[in-house]
């Protein structure tokens, strides 16, 4: 095979991988925004859908890790009604891909009203990382990681 035309397919065969790549990638920031558009508006328990039974997760407001999907649902349950955002910013965000593992990072910064009939707003900034892994030929979180932008709560919103 004469060496051009190997260079044309292999080029082809890393377009097409890199294609996948970027519609993987963006298939995933979607995912993640629609949760996080639902998340605002207090429905806390529908990003679920997108968790592993095995799901971990690590959250500032918490002593440890939390493990599962029923004590997930309990955590987020206890959220249910007590906040709306008003607005959020997803900063910069990136997707990592390893065969059937993704691993999503970005900031957050949103503004919410607590309780969600309040009058008076506050923003918080977030670092966010959302490890999906493909189950049954759909990516789902198996971890996610929130933690306040330099490791503190912004003095808005104390």
């Amino acid at each position: 095979m004469p060496i051009l035309h190997q260079l044309f397919c292999t080029a082809a065969v890393l377009a097409s991988l890199a294609s996948a790549a970027d519609s993987t990638a963006a298939g995933i920031i979607a995912m993640e925004r629609a949760a996080l558009d639902r998340w605002g508006t207090g429905d806390t328990l529908s990003i679920l859908d997108l968790y592993a039974k095995d799901i971990t997760y690590f959250d500032p407001g918490q002593d440890k890790r939390v493990d599962g999907l029923e004590a997930m649902r309990k955590l987020y349950g206890s959220f249910s009604g007590t906040f709306k955002i008003l607005r959020f910013d997803m900063i910069d965000p990136k997707v990592q891909t390893k065969g059937d593992v993704a691993v999503l990072t970005y900031n957050l910064v949103d503004e919410v009203v607590q309780p969600p009939t309040a009058a008076k707003s506050t923003k918080t900034a977030w670092n966010v990382t959302s490890v999906y892994a493909r189950i049954d030929g759909r990516w789902q979180i198996i971890h996610g990681h929130f933690s306040y932008v330099k490791g503190k709560l912004s003095a808005e919103a104390k």
